[in-house]
């Protein structure tokens, strides 16, 4: 087979021919490209954008370079995701809404259309070196699996490396981490924490680089996973934010919009937007609720500086390699601030993600705990507003609070303004067309953004007219600075939906509606809207909610009756929805020969359960936030080959009946005062109880010997899986 660019001649013999080697691709002036894209981040979060958390390395890069203050985004993270990295809406791309699920139509298929090609996928082509480090969050929820399939994953993509998570959110502590197609336990170091371990992959990967590959530019997409839920960082940073919030989530607002004026973010004479509808003003809280609360944001802001910390590590080593200077850094977050905290955010994210929400007294005396392992924080949704200063709503919502998101741009060789703020419209589905311009790599196909390269040089340059918004049936487009917004409540005619219509040119904060006074321009905005929506694949509208949703398709392992393990199976992420105890549940050992050990274990030391064998002895422990329950069999278990197992049964007062068994034979029995279908942020492990142990009864990881164990066959029965997923990802977007 001919090389299509071969430019030689093919004769009879080498000596009758004339080689020809594809030149290396010159690296010219053409720039590196550093992405850091935080989670849940809200617009006044940064210390640069008016915030008290300190952000000095994001801060030091806003002196440096630009900030942009009307730079926006889609309301959840897998859709902007998709966004950055094709520079096309995301209906058209296929992820209408989030990765998890496959609605049914070509607009939401829980991953990247195959035919739309992505930034690193064009700039591999163009001979840069591509690596994610971090979150990824565009794969569907089925392909999550040891065995994938991995077309969707990053490497599929156009990633040469990957170091990270396929999902929505991980435990900071325990993450499950994935390096390029295979699954990665972490490290065993007692100080771990996944953003220093995401920096130090990166480190690793820009030193590689320029050692092998100097010649080359890279492009790297740092994808940190603050600040999304759980907040966790190490105690010093929390502690030293606790004195910081006592002021409450009011004062901190009007501290933050005050901050943003003065410093030239926020146009003069801009209000704070409404209260959030069911956030108490913080000065009617009791003492208890004002202590539990500053405690949670205080594990919010040090997450945020802890992150903050290890970004600049990143930022030294290239200057130590001498790259600094020639990489484009852009820094901004994937939505706003989110509310799935609720009015009284939890110490433990676990237990908002299962639906449980402790009381404000019982959580008092774990404030010592917030933001550790032990404490998987999320605060309320008064400090997401806050985060959202002086914008309404939060993430999910086409509101300013969804979809406006803080800017960082520096690019010491290509950026001689240092300092200023840009006033100019810009969304994430420019990022790759001016990634594509600054770095004189073509598109040979369609792009829905452009190029804000002009930008850089003149705070007048013309940028974008018109960008629409969807979601969840909410519904915005912004015309050359008029805007248009409404919310809809699913299951109603959208016919009937009350848009809303602001000046955004002299109303920053979208806080005047002129629906009544310029009835023209909104009828003119709407009709726009439509026409957006045909063009970038947006219909059908869509409100069904997210259980509907997923019990129509795939559910991947969750739909399974039985799911059959072996000692030498990879880890079940959490992802798969099956690692949970609410519901019906059945786990049969399959025996070769007696022999302590695990059997199956799910979770970690933040909770879970573990099925093993210790002293000849079948034992099922159950970790709950607040219990442990352990029930050992009354007999030894028989040598040789046998059947052993344990069965949940619910009870109609959300208890569950444990019934231990052995060849068919009740030995052991215990009630579980509750259940939850999310433990912990660690799945499910067959041998052995990996790198966070549920049980305090054995040490270490108590792998039972693969000769001793031929299979562990997981049933679940008598649930609805849709409901059970459903309910799970909706809690934790």
């Amino acid at each position: 087979m001919t090389e299509p660019d071969f430019a030689g001649r093919i004769g009879r013999t080498a000596a009758e021919s004339t080689p020809y080697w594809t030149p290396d691709q010159p690296r010219g002036s053409r720039p590196n490209v550093l992405l850091v894209l935080l989670d849940d981040t809200g617009w006044s979060d940064f210390g640069c954008y008016g915030s008290e958390i300190r952000t000095p390395s994001i801060d030091a890069l806003a002196r440096d370079g630009l900030r942009y203050r009307n730079f926006h985004v889609t309301p959840l993270c897998s859709p902007t995701r998709a966004c950055l990295l094709t520079g096309r809406n995301h209906h058209a791309t296929g992820m209408r809404f989030l990765a998890d699920t496959d609605t049914g139509f070509p607009n939401s298929r829980g991953r990247v259309h195959p035919e739309v090609p992505t930034l690193p996928e064009r700039l591999s082509a163009a001979g840069y070196g591509t690596y994610l480090v971090g979150k990824w969050h565009l794969a569907p929820l089925a392909e999550i699996t040891p065995a994938g399939p991995y077309h969707n994953w990053p490497l599929g993509r156009g990633f040469e490396r990957f170091y990270g998570f396929l999902t929505g959110c991980t435990d900071q502590y325990t993450p499950e981490l994935i390096e390029d197609n295979h699954q990665v336990d972490p490290p065993a170091d007692p100080d771990y924490h996944l953003s220093a371990d995401l920096a130090d992959r990166a480190i690793r990967y820009l030193t590689d680089h320029a050692t092998f590959r100097g010649e080359q530019p890279f492009y790297l997409q740092l994808a940190f996973g603050a600040t999304h839920a759980p907040h966790q960082a190490p105690r010093e940073y929390v502690e030293r934010y606790v004195d910081t919030f006592t002021k409450g989530w009011d004062a901190t607002r009007a501290d933050r919009l005050r901050r943003q004026i003065e410093n030239g973010l926020t146009p003069p004479g801009t209000a704070l937007a409404e209260r959030n509808p069911g956030v108490q003003p913080w000065d009617e809280l009791d003492a208890d609720a004002r202590t539990l609360y500053t405690h949670l944001q205080a594990a919010f802001a040090g997450f945020l500086e802890h992150t903050d910390a290890q970004l600049d590590r990143v930022l030294a080593t290239l200057q130590r390699l001498g790259l600094r200077d020639n990489t484009l850094v852009v820094v901004c977050s994937d939505n706003g601030a989110s509310r799935e905290g609720g009015p009284h955010g939890s110490v433990s994210t676990n237990e908002t993600y299962s639906g449980v929400r402790p009381p404000v007294a019982a959580q008092l005396g774990d404030l010592g705990v917030i933001g550790s392992h032990e404490g998987p924080s999320v605060y309320p949704e008064g400090w997401a507003m806050a985060g959202n200063t002086p914008f309404r709503r939060y993430k999910q919502f086409v509101d300013l609070g969804g979809v406006r998101s803080p800017l960082v741009v520096s690019w010491p060789a290509g950026i001689e303004a240092k300092g200023e703020v840009r006033t100019q419209f810009v969304h994430a589905i420019d990022f790759a067309p001016t990634v594509l311009d600054l770095t004189g790599t073509a598109s040979d196909t369609p792009l829905d953004g452009t190029s804000i390269a002009a930008t850089f040089a003149d705070p007048a340059a013309a940028t974008r007219e018109t960008q629409y918004w969807e979601m969840l049936g909410h519904r915005a487009i912004w015309h050359r600075g008029w805007k248009a917004v409404t919310e809809h409540t699913a299951g109603t005619d959208y016919d009937n939906d009350t848009w809303r219509l602001y000046d955004t040119t002299s109303d920053f904060a979208e806080n005047h509606d002129l629906a009544a006074e310029q009835p023209g321009k909104l009828e003119e905005l709407v009709a726009a809207w439509w026409r957006e929506a045909e063009r970038n694949q947006v219909l059908p509208l869509d409100d069904r909610s997210l259980i509907q949703l997923i019990s129509g398709g795939s559910v991947g392992l969750a739909g399974r009756g039985d799911l059959v393990l072996y000692p030498q199976s990879g880890h079940v992420p959490v992802a798969s929805k099956v690692t949970g105890t609410r519901g019906a549940l059945r786990i049969t050992a399959r025996l070769r020969a007696r022999h302590d050990g695990v059997l199956l274990s799910s979770g970690s030391a933040q909770g879970g359960y573990s099925l093993y064998v210790q002293q000849g002895r079948l034992v099922f422990e159950h970790l709950l936030p607040d219990a442990r329950v352990r029930c050992v069999a009354t007999e030894p278990a028989p040598d040789g080959e046998h059947t052993l197992g344990v069965t949940l049964e619910p009870r109609p007062d959300g208890s569950s009946a444990v019934s231990l068994w052995q060849d068919d034979r009740v030995v052991g029995e215990a009630t579980l005062p509750r259940t939850l279908s999310h433990p912990s942020f660690w799945g499910l492990d067959c041998g052995r109880d990996a790198v966070s142990h549920v049980s305090t009864s054995y040490k270490g990881e108590f792998p039972i010997p693969p000769d001793a164990l031929e299979s562990v066959t997981l049933t679940l029965t008598r649930r609805a899986p849709a409901r059970e997923v459903a309910t799970e990802i909706e809690a934790t977007q």
